[in-house]
């Protein structure tokens, strides 16, 4: 169902934003594992009693406990949020929507290839993309941690964090390749694909503030992504993983089956 060529250029596409991206995630990883020592944790936790709304809102908190609760305040708030969050943005709407706009879907379209093979290779690769930017910054993890504070991390706990990090943001590409499905424009594409994930986390902003704001949290999806429930073993953050999981099932189903359906005017 797959078209191997496709995939390949596809996968081409996406490998100078997953260096850009991994670069910029690498720096910020490795600085921040780097201040997990007694006097930068001071000053850190400073700057979030100084600004504690400011620093909340990006889900940074003070007085961390382990290595990974230090990673949780600082890494999985906004770094690790945002820019997996930007891949995803732009290159679900490079899929499909990008296509169409400047007629180049023509050609894919004259080919002796079904559109929804043509839709399900491009959900192959912006998937893939999202897999290779999540793993990879586990691996950065790792690396940092064990060099700096051998023995500090748990891996195992880790590994369910970013495991829960990689289904909120298949879902967050599950959005963005549903809008690139629906509208043959990309200023819609856009609007759409980037304008519902960056209001959300705007909502989640709003929550983390807490006060009357808190009431915010009830109406984005990052809610259902707390690292903080996750590695205490709740259950109820394995229902959340899976309804993000599910729900990026669905959004990726949809955009294949709208694809394979609408009439493209090309």
């Amino acid at each position: 169902m797959m078209n191997i060529a496709l995939y390949k250029r596809e996968m081409k596409g996406s490998i100078k934003l997953l260096i850009i991206f991994g670069a910029i995630i690498t720096m910020y990883i490795s600085i921040i594992i780097s201040l997990y020592d007694p006097e930068m944790m001071k000053t850190l936790d400073s700057f979030a009693e100084a600004m504690p709304e400011l620093m909340a809102s990006v889900g940074m908190k003070a007085d961390a406990a382990t290595l990974l609760g230090f990673m949780i305040s600082y890494l999985y708030g906004f770094i690790l949020l945002i820019f997996p969050m930007l891949f995803c943005i732009l290159r679900g709407n490079a899929l499909i929507a990008k296509y169409v706009d400047k007629g180049s879907m023509a050609l894919l379209a004259a080919a002796p290839v079904k559109r929804r093979a043509i839709a399900f290779t491009q959900v192959t690769a912006l998937v893939s993309g999202i897999v290779l930017l999540v793993l990879y910054s586990t691996i950065v993890e790792v690396f940092c941690a064990r060099s700096g504070f051998p023995g500090e991390l748990d891996i195992t706990e880790l590994f369910m964090l970013n495991g829960g990090l990689l289904c909120l943001h298949l879902f967050i590409g599950g959005i963005c390749f549903l809008s690139s499905c629906i509208f043959s424009d990309t200023k819609y594409s856009v609007a759409f694909g980037a304008g519902i994930p960056i209001f959300m986390y705007v909502l989640q902003m709003l929550a983390n503030v807490g006060g009357d704001a808190e009431k915010a949290k009830y109406f984005t999806f990052f809610t259902l992504y707390n690292p903080d429930d996750i590695i205490a073993g709740g259950g109820e953050s394995v229902v959340s993983i899976l309804i993000l999981l599910i729900g990026a099932v669905i959004l990726y189903t949809l955009g294949i089956i709208i694809f394979d359906r609408r009439n493209l005017h090309i």
